[in-house]
């Protein structure tokens, strides 16, 4: 059966719930580009480095019950708290919100209301993505996805909005889909963390306006999650900004991807990640920044630490169009090799079409360094310590693009956890 055969097969026998006329239409054109385009293979050019088939999921997943539940390793911050069960969002486990400034709805809700600020938004930064890159992955998640939640924010919010997924058995397959405005003036962080079944979709689409701000920390990679594809796609406003940082950490096939909208004058996108894994890891960040205006500023800084034969991917675009002057692109990607028999691929691009900018490019890969190893030791440090160290150092860079402080010590912890663990192999 030819691929294209097959996904028709999959979308006829979906039973999708009854949705507003608006939300059908949305389906309609996503499903419309999969037929078009069909699912991504390795000889896409985006596509080289993984494996698509392990990501291609149109299963629609069950409720079961909690087998082993992991707290938040966000539980000790103080935050609102939205659970996510197999997949499906569960308001029994979740924070009851009632904070002036927030509106939280589940997506499933929203979409059948013929009047939901989300109709405006709701696939319109997915399809957009797909002009410089297709993307049917995302397309698939708008086609199918039924749970996420929608989340607007009118004023700044001092507490995070935390988003936990809880799991079950590892033969759940995930669809989720977030939808966030940040209006003018207004200001969230927003944070993610736990297991999503063995196989998962994910996509977060973030309107940041006018002067508002936009924070984003991930938590992902557990034993148990296997596979995972997450896109986020952000259109920023004049004078926003915005930051996310993503922590991978194990996991067999793991694609994190980016697009990000610049829209206006004065604006900042911060985009960073650490990845850390052994033995079958495979982790790949795509990112694509889009300089459509001028006087802004764009970060990409990713760090992976790879051992036992992980292998790392980085592919990062920034475009700047013409008229986008006065553009400051930063782009660093680079792999710690600690051994010989991991893989760390980097595909940097730059495209510019103004001639009074700032861009700039670099990728690295290489091993521990032996003199700052043997600093260290000759002080009386143990080697294995030693190594901790300088692999933290390694990874700071990254950790820095984190605002809180708090958030920060949270991730040096769960590096240090995984770098006891990986003593004990």
């Amino acid at each position: 059966m030819s691929e294209i055969n097959h996904t028709q097969q999959k979308i006829d026998t979906y039973v999708m719930p009854v949705e507003a006329n608006w939300a059908v239409s949305v389906r309609e054109r996503a499903l419309n580009w999969i037929v078009e385009h069909g699912l991504p293979n390795r000889k896409d050019e985006y596509w080289k480095y993984t494996d698509p088939k392990l990501l291609n999921s149109t299963k629609i997943p069950e409720i079961n019950e909690i087998d082993s539940i992991e707290n938040s390793i966000f539980d000790k911050l103080s935050r609102i708290n939205l659970v996510f069960n197999d997949g499906l969002f569960d308001a029994s486990k979740s924070d009851d919100i009632k904070i002036a400034g927030i509106e939280i709805e589940p997506l499933v809700d929203a979409n059948q209301k013929t009047k939901h600020w989300s109709k405006d938004y709701y696939g319109a930064l997915e399809k957009t993505s797909q002009d410089p890159v297709v993307r049917t992955l995302a397309s698939l998640n708008t086609a199918f996805a039924t749970q996420g939640v929608t989340i607007k924010v009118t004023k700044k919010i001092s507490l995070p909005i935390s988003i936990t997924y809880l799991h079950s058995r590892e033969t759940s397959d995930i669809l989720i889909h977030h939808v966030v405005k940040v209006e003018k003036n207004a200001g969230i962080t927003l944070l993610e963390s736990g297991g999503v079944g063995s196989r998962s979709n994910s996509v977060i689409e973030v309107s940041v306006c006018e002067n508002a701000t936009f924070d984003h920390v991930r938590i992902q990679g557990r034993s148990h999650e296997k596979v995972a594809v997450t896109h986020l796609f952000a259109n920023l406003l004049e004078n926003s900004s915005m930051k996310s940082f993503t922590l991978t950490v194990n996991g067999k096939c793991i694609r994190n991807e980016y697009f990000i909208d610049i829209n206006g004058e004065n604006i900042k996108a911060h985009i960073g990640g650490a990845a850390v894994g052994d033995r079958g890891f495979s982790q790949d960040d795509t990112v694509f920044v889009s300089h459509n205006s001028p006087n802004c500023e764009s970060r990409q800084v990713f760090k992976k630490v790879l051992r036992n034969g992980a292998k790392g991917v980085f592919q990062g675009k920034i475009l700047v169009k013409e008229g986008a002057q006065k553009t400051d692109g930063y782009q660093i990607s680079q792999g710690l090799m600690l051994d010989d028999d991991s893989n760390f691929l980097a595909k940097p691009e730059l495209e510019i079409y103004a001639d009074d900018v700032v861009c700039s490019h670099g990728s690295t890969c290489g091993e521990i360094d032996d003199n700052a190893l043997f600093y260290l030791t000759s002080r009386g440090i143990p080697i294995a310590e030693a190594q901790d160290m300088l692999v933290l150092a390694f990874l700071n860079e990254a950790i820095d693009e984190i605002t809180s402080d708090d958030i920060k010590e949270i991730i040096a912890n769960r590096l240090k956890d995984w770098m006891v663990k990986r003593h004990k192999l």
